[in-house]
């Protein structure tokens, strides 16, 4: 699976993920900080955009509480298809 990473700060985290998922064919998201996994996001392929978002309305507030924590993570994306957006 191609895989991405983008270097973000703690008060980015949230809406670099929500502006993720909103891309679409997103499979899972890795929130990694210091090299050590803070929380990993399993995402249903072939659900709507609108109810993945719904349904990661609890996630994201957990996200918010970490991303309030750290000053700087690593957002690991793991993308279904043969090729990777474009990095940021």
């Amino acid at each position: 699976m191609p895989t991405e990473k983008f270097t973000v700060d703690g008060c980015e985290v949230v809406e670099k993920i929500k502006e993720l998922v909103h891309q679409g064919n997103i499979r899972r998201v890795r929130l990694i900080h210091k090299g050590r996994p803070l929380i990993d996001i399993p995402l249903t392929v072939g659900v709507g955009v609108a109810a993945v978002t719904a349904l990661a309305a609890p996630v994201l507030a957990a996200l918010g509480a970490i991303a309030a924590l750290v000053t700087e993570c690593t957002i690991e994306v793991e993308r279904v298809g043969d090729t990777p957006a474009k990095k940021q």
